[in-house]
């Protein structure tokens, strides 16, 4: 039997180009005056006062972005990120730690928990005759940048016209390794086209991913205004992938 297993037990009720807390020691306690006491109580006061006056406006606009980390700066696009860190659509995100990536096939890695849910779901897949085939997974800052420059320079397109269908460098889900590609083993001419959407296996996919805590990354008139991608899916099914994923989460959501 597989160690991976099946994670659930029940069910049923445009082409692009691949190649292949921080702790800090608290400040020493100081002796206050009265004056001291008086003045911190009313800061505090006001503060509880301006959280319930303020409250409801600071969460409708949940869409800011709080960087971690500095926003990427990309050299050879000259458009700034917007407001809440994406750039040209795309929002920021890590590259995978080495050490949690693990083969999945041929050239393709995965981080270790998206690939555990990925073997489930393609058995679950096999066992309704569905033939799910992972076409791309992980790929690194370097390699990114690779696909966008070089193909922008081949198509001769802007930065805005390769955006549309291919994440800057320090931009793509596919650095985090809980992104993937899929394409149908039955229909092989469909992989990384619009066209796969007619496929038994995005049918299957609309019914079932998010069973394996998988989402479909660009739908179609996404908020990023990227250009729908059938065939993109991304893992949110650990705390480490909800947190890197959820400023798109949060903008899709409207917030």
């Amino acid at each position: 039997m597989n160690p991976l297993g099946r994670a659930v037990a029940t069910r049923r009720s445009t082409r692009d180009d691949i190649p292949v807390a921080r702790r800090s020691k608290p400040a020493p306690r100081q002796r206050r005056s009265g004056f001291g006491v008086f003045l911190a109580c009313l800061l505090v006061g006001g503060g509880s006062l301006a959280a319930v006056w303020l409250g409801p406006g600071l969460l409708a606009r949940r869409s800011f972005w709080f960087p971690s980390a500095p926003v990427p700066v990309v050299e050879g696009i000259e458009a700034p990120p917007d407001a809440d860190g994406r750039l040209l659509g795309h929002f920021p995100y890590d590259e995978a730690i080495a050490s949690q990536l693990v083969p999945v096939e041929a050239g393709i890695e995965l981080h270790q928990d998206a690939a555990l849910a990925l073997d489930s779901m393609r058995r679950a897949a096999a066992s309704d005759g569905i033939d799910l085939r992972l076409i791309s997974g992980y790929r690194s800052h370097t390699l990114q940048q690779g696909i966008f420059f070089d193909v922008k320079s081949e198509r001769n397109q802007t930065a805005e016209e390769r955006a549309k269908v291919s994440a800057p460098p320090g931009y793509s889900e596919h650095s985090t390794g809980y992104a993937i590609d899929l394409g149908d083993g039955s229909r092989p001419d469909t992989n990384l086209s619009v066209s796969f959407e007619t496929t038994p296996a995005f049918r299957w996919l609309q019914d079932y991913a998010a069973s394996y805590h998988f989402t479909l990354s660009f739908p179609e008139v996404n908020p990023q205004g990227v250009s729908y991608e059938p065939w993109h899916w991304r893992f949110e099914g650990s705390a480490e992938a909800l947190r890197q994923f959820e400023p798109a989460r949060q903008l899709a959501l409207g917030r």
